[in-house]
């Protein structure tokens, strides 16, 4: 078989693991947990190289040789490949794979672009599913794992960023699918975030207010709330599959 996508690659004793868009926020947050429980790392980065290497070499100060780096952009099905031959050159087997790399922007109805479309559909879709059908055989062989980081705005559209919104909800479909597909040689499940970190481009200080009051325990999470979900279900949970962890405070039962 073969799998393939975007990723970042962790390695436990005899464990790899790969996570895509490992550099900085939720991503660095998941490496440095699965670093915690032993695994050896690959972080997988777009543009920045700077940020990455940074936590490379805090990990690899922990634990000499544990962390590298892997350059691709997962928009594209070369990048996708490019990535999946790195893994090879350096393991011949994968346990975990974590999509985590995605694109996040409004889109409004009535002006969305085409190559909006395109690019939100294909860093946060095809390149996650492009990527494990690239992997299918190293995962198989090592009975691994499929981590795909979904959102909340995966079963309740965000206003302002349907395209966003859609590309996750597949994301959702696509967990389910390939858990069914791929079983019982690979397991595949979901974290949703909510509130965690705002993005980087908004929102703005009355909408924290209101995110924030629409969640039941009434604050932000943190990115260890996520990668530590993340390694219960990639190392902690070999009955579990199909599944999608919601770790939002309670934000869908009033969103």
């Amino acid at each position: 078989m073969t799998r393939g996508i975007g990723y970042y690659v962790i390695m436990s004793g005899n464990k790899k693991a790969l996570v895509t868009g490992a550099a900085a926020r939720i991503g660095a947050a998941i490496a440095e947990k699965l670093h915690q429980r032993g695994c050896d790392v690959i972080l997988h980065y777009n543009s920045k190289r700077e940020v990455a290497q940074q936590l490379a070499d805090r990990l690899n100060a922990i634990r000499a040789g544990s962390a590298s780096l892997a350059p691709a952009d997962l928009s594209g099905q070369a990048g996708v490949e490019q990535l999946a031959e790195e893994l090879r050159s350096r393991f011949d087997r994968l346990d975990v794979l974590v999509n985590n790399a995605a694109r996040f922007y409004p889109t409004e109805l009535g002006a969305t672009l085409d190559w909006q479309w395109d690019d939100l559909l294909n860093s946060n879709l095809k390149g996650p599913y492009f990527l494990a059908q690239a992997l299918l055989n190293e995962l198989s062989g090592a009975q691994g794992s499929i981590i795909n980081l979904l959102d909340v705005y995966s079963e309740r559209p965000m206003s302002g960023h349907a395209v966003y919104s859609i590309s996750k909800a597949g994301l959702a479909m696509m967990t389910r699918a390939l858990a069914k597909e791929l079983g019982p040689a690979i397991r595949v499940n979901g974290v949703s975030p909510g509130a965690i970190l705002w993005p980087q481009n908004g929102p703005v200080e009355n909408d924290k207010e209101s995110i924030l009051g629409r969640t039941a325990l009434g604050r932000l999470g943190e990115p260890g709330d996520i990668a530590g979900a993340v390694a219960y279900l990639a190392l902690d949970a070999p009955y579990v599959t199909g599944q999608i962890l919601a770790v939002d405070g309670g934000r869908l039962l009033n969103i």
